[in-house]
Protein backbone atom coordinates (compact mmCIF):
# COMPACT_ATOMS: atom_id res chain seq x y z
CA UNK A 1 0.00 0.00 0.00
CA UNK A 2 2.90 2.15 0.27
CA UNK A 3 2.85 3.27 -3.20
CA UNK A 4 -0.96 4.54 -2.28
CA UNK A 5 0.56 7.38 -0.59
CA UNK A 6 -2.07 9.99 0.58
CA UNK A 7 -1.80 13.21 2.34
CA UNK A 8 -4.70 14.78 4.03
CA UNK A 9 -4.85 18.50 5.13
CA UNK A 10 -7.24 20.50 6.91
CA UNK A 11 -6.95 23.79 7.93
CA UNK A 12 -8.76 24.57 12.03
CA UNK A 13 -9.27 27.55 13.81
CA UNK A 14 -7.97 27.11 17.15
CA UNK A 15 -8.06 29.84 19.69
CA UNK A 16 -4.86 30.37 21.92
CA UNK A 17 -6.22 30.77 25.62
CA UNK A 18 -4.21 33.52 26.34
CA UNK A 19 -4.21 35.56 29.89
CA UNK A 20 -7.69 35.80 31.87
CA UNK A 21 -9.28 33.05 29.73
CA UNK A 22 -9.09 34.82 26.39
CA UNK A 23 -8.94 33.49 23.14
CA UNK A 24 -6.62 34.20 20.40
CA UNK A 25 -7.61 33.65 16.94
CA UNK A 26 -4.85 31.29 15.57
CA UNK A 27 -5.18 29.16 12.31
CA UNK A 28 -3.96 25.03 12.74
CA UNK A 29 -3.14 23.18 9.78
CA UNK A 30 -3.51 19.56 10.74
CA UNK A 31 -1.98 16.82 8.30
CA UNK A 32 -2.10 12.91 8.43
CA UNK A 33 0.02 11.32 5.88
CA UNK A 34 -0.10 7.10 4.95
CA UNK A 35 3.64 7.19 5.42
CA UNK A 36 3.45 7.59 8.96
CA UNK A 37 0.13 5.69 8.94
CA UNK A 38 -0.28 5.89 12.94
CA UNK A 39 0.01 9.62 13.50
CA UNK A 40 -1.33 13.31 12.67
CA UNK A 41 0.66 16.69 12.93
CA UNK A 42 -0.44 19.84 14.10
CA UNK A 43 1.51 22.60 12.84
CA UNK A 44 1.05 25.71 14.72
CA UNK A 45 1.57 29.18 12.82
CA UNK A 46 1.79 31.63 15.40
CA UNK A 47 3.69 34.17 13.23
CA UNK A 48 4.27 35.05 9.87
CA UNK A 49 6.93 32.59 9.41
CA UNK A 50 6.94 30.90 12.38
CA UNK A 51 5.76 27.12 12.40
CA UNK A 52 5.56 24.97 15.52
CA UNK A 53 4.83 21.52 14.81
CA UNK A 54 3.00 18.75 17.10
CA UNK A 55 3.22 14.85 16.04
CA UNK A 56 0.87 12.85 17.81
CA UNK A 57 -0.99 10.04 17.70
CA UNK A 58 -4.36 9.70 15.75
CA UNK A 59 -5.93 7.55 18.45
CA UNK A 60 -5.53 10.63 20.80
CA UNK A 61 -7.33 12.89 19.09
CA UNK A 62 -10.02 10.55 18.50
CA UNK A 63 -10.14 9.68 22.04
CA UNK A 64 -9.63 13.17 23.19
CA UNK A 65 -13.55 13.94 21.13
CA UNK A 66 -15.01 11.62 23.77
CA UNK A 67 -12.98 11.86 27.30
CA UNK A 68 -9.82 12.83 28.62
CA UNK A 69 -6.89 11.73 26.78
CA UNK A 70 -3.32 11.48 26.76
CA UNK A 71 -0.31 11.71 29.95
CA UNK A 72 2.58 13.19 28.50
CA UNK A 73 2.96 16.27 26.41
CA UNK A 74 -0.03 16.31 24.85
CA UNK A 75 -3.30 16.03 26.34
CA UNK A 76 -6.82 16.34 24.39
CA UNK A 77 -10.14 16.44 26.18
CA UNK A 78 -13.90 18.03 25.87
CA UNK A 79 -14.15 21.50 26.83
CA UNK A 80 -16.18 21.63 29.91
CA UNK A 81 -17.84 24.74 29.09
CA UNK A 82 -18.82 24.03 25.76
CA UNK A 83 -19.74 21.00 24.50
CA UNK A 84 -18.89 22.00 20.55
CA UNK A 85 -15.35 22.45 21.63
CA UNK A 86 -12.25 20.41 22.60
CA UNK A 87 -9.14 21.45 24.64
CA UNK A 88 -5.84 20.83 23.56
CA UNK A 89 -2.82 21.03 26.02
CA UNK A 90 0.59 21.08 24.54
CA UNK A 91 3.34 20.80 27.20
CA UNK A 92 6.96 21.36 26.58
CA UNK A 93 9.91 22.04 29.01
CA UNK A 94 10.06 25.56 28.20
CA UNK A 95 6.08 25.84 28.95
CA UNK A 96 2.71 24.81 27.90
CA UNK A 97 -0.07 25.98 25.56
CA UNK A 98 -4.00 25.72 25.51
CA UNK A 99 -6.12 25.69 22.61
CA UNK A 100 -10.09 25.19 22.16
CA UNK A 101 -10.93 23.85 18.49
CA UNK A 102 -14.11 22.97 17.18
CA UNK A 103 -14.84 19.21 17.96
CA UNK A 104 -16.73 19.20 14.54
CA UNK A 105 -13.78 19.94 12.61
CA UNK A 106 -11.57 18.09 14.31
CA UNK A 107 -14.45 14.51 13.85
CA UNK A 108 -14.13 15.44 10.07
CA UNK A 109 -10.93 15.87 9.99
CA UNK A 110 -10.61 12.18 11.18
CA UNK A 111 -13.49 10.71 9.44
CA UNK A 112 -11.26 11.90 6.16
CA UNK A 113 -8.35 9.72 7.26
CA UNK A 114 -9.95 6.81 8.38
CA UNK A 115 -11.90 7.28 4.68
CA UNK A 116 -8.09 6.23 3.78
CA UNK A 117 -6.94 4.11 6.49
CA UNK A 118 -9.14 2.32 9.18
CA UNK A 119 -8.29 2.35 12.24
CA UNK A 120 -6.42 -0.98 12.97
CA UNK A 121 -5.38 -1.06 9.90
CA UNK A 122 -2.26 1.22 10.11
CA UNK A 123 0.34 -1.58 9.73
CA UNK A 124 -0.87 -2.25 6.39
CA UNK A 125 0.59 0.70 5.36
CA UNK A 126 4.37 0.08 7.20
CA UNK A 127 6.74 -0.94 5.17
CA UNK A 128 8.63 -2.37 7.65
CA UNK A 129 11.97 -3.41 5.37
CA UNK A 130 12.40 0.32 4.37
CA UNK A 131 11.93 1.14 8.02
CA UNK A 132 14.67 -1.26 9.11
CA UNK A 133 16.89 0.19 6.33
CA UNK A 134 16.53 3.60 7.58
CA UNK A 135 17.36 2.72 11.04
CA UNK A 136 20.11 0.54 10.38
CA UNK A 137 21.74 3.06 7.87
CA UNK A 138 21.32 5.72 10.60
CA UNK A 139 24.07 4.70 12.81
Amino acid sequence: MGNDRKVITARVDFGFLAAHDFLVPLEVELRYDTLDPFAVVAAFRPGRDDCVEWAFARDLLADGLIGDAGEGDIRIRPSDSDVEMVVVELHSPSGQAVFEAPAEDLAEFLDETYEVVMPGNEHLWVDIDAELTRLTSMS
